[in-house]
């Protein structure tokens, strides 16, 4: 539709006129940041719905009250350098603190304050703009220690690659042996260490809890028949701590590994029964392998990378191994202090 004449002259003369002070006002109240002023003596003089929302205090609490009613104690020395910087006509831009709520809570917020002049240009006071950062600033130190996390992770990651390939070397007899014996170990701790990484989206650090059955599942996955697994658990599950979690998954690898090219795990119709019993002090698992290949002799003490790699871990986490030929097959029983694994 198409304006007329007239029309068109009442669209383009001159608006109505509105109160700009009310106006700016109605602009203050409405602003989800905190807008207060106060004197050149720290006094409250206005406080605004954003400052109620964030702070907690109403306008009629704080309004003739010392600016400090929200300054936590071991901050109090900040008050006097904003306020010397005000007089001397100078602005502050963002400048991150802590204050302190109705509540008590302490919260980080950023400030930018600018000094209030008069008609004559003299300077009677100061505005405060405060912004809740507190949301941010939790993300950017998860971020920060999710990035300490990973640095001390792939350090510690690079230490044990770098002691798998030189028990490797010593054993190895062709660069394929090295490869394969290598790469065996590697994909066993990138899938222990799958169950250990925190979350990206969570705003705070907490592992996820890691337990002993949750590692031998993982260790275990590979092996089954026709979508059927070979092996099951049984008895008590235990949480595993995220710094012994690493030698703990090489351990199990080892025995699984073993299992795979000698043990019930090399043949269709074998299995793997693992049993849990937890003390107070210890943890006794019972590694039972029915099905299996034919063993008449016990399988002597070999010095083979694997052997050693065993060896080394049982040391290092002070477990007891011990192994057993029973009617049903190879019997593993490891006894474990908690201290080991927590």
């Amino acid at each position: 539709m198409r304006l007329g004449d007239g029309q068109v002259k009442a669209a383009a003369g001159p608006r109505p006129p509105y109160d700009a002070a009310a106006f700016l006002a109605a602009i203050i109240e409405s602003s989800d940041d905190a807008i207060v002023s106060k004197s050149l003596s720290g006094v409250i003089t206005t406080w605004n719905r954003g400052a109620e929302r964030i702070f907690g205090y109403t306008a009629d609490e704080v309004i003739g009250q010392p600016v400090t009613i929200i300054i936590p104690n071991d901050r109090l020395d900040e008050e006097p350098a904003i306020l010397s910087r005000i007089q001397a006509g100078e602005r502050v831009d963002h400048f991150e603190t802590v204050r302190r709520c109705k509540d008590g809570k302490l919260i980080d917020i950023s400030l930018t304050i600018s000094p209030i002049r008069d008609a004559s240009g003299e300077i009677v006071g100061a505005s405060k703009i405060a912004r809740d950062i507190s949301e941010r600033r939790r993300a950017a130190e998860h971020r920060e220690l999710l990035l300490r996390e990973m640095h001390h992770r792939v350090k510690n990651l690079f230490a044990i690659i770098g002691s798998i390939i030189t028990l490797a070397a010593r054993t190895a007899a062709t660069p394929g042996d090295l490869a394969s014996s290598t790469m065996d170990r590697l994909m066993a701790l990138a899938r222990a260490h799958e169950i250990t990484l925190p979350s990206l989206t969570e705003q705070s650090v907490v592992d996820p809890p890691a337990t002993l059955f949750q590692l031998l599942s993982n260790i275990l996955a590979p092996y089954g028949r026709d979508d059927s697994r070979q092996w099951s658990l049984h008895g008590d599950d235990v949480e595993v701590g995220r710094a012994k979690i690493t030698n703990l998954a090489l351990l199990l690898h080892e025995l699984a590994t073993n299992s795979a090219k000698y043990g019930a795990l090399s043949v269709d119709g074998g299995a793997v029964e693992i049993t849990t019993a937890i003390s107070p002090d210890t943890i006794e698992m019972v590694w039972l392998e029915t099905n299996g290949p034919t063993q008449r002799d016990p399988i002597p003490a070999s010095s083979g990378f694997g052997s050693i790699l065993e060896q080394r871990i049982a040391r290092s986490l002070n477990i007891e191994i011990e192994r057993l030929w029973t009617p049903a097959g190879l019997s593993i029983r490891l006894s474990l202090p908690r201290l080991a694994i927590m």
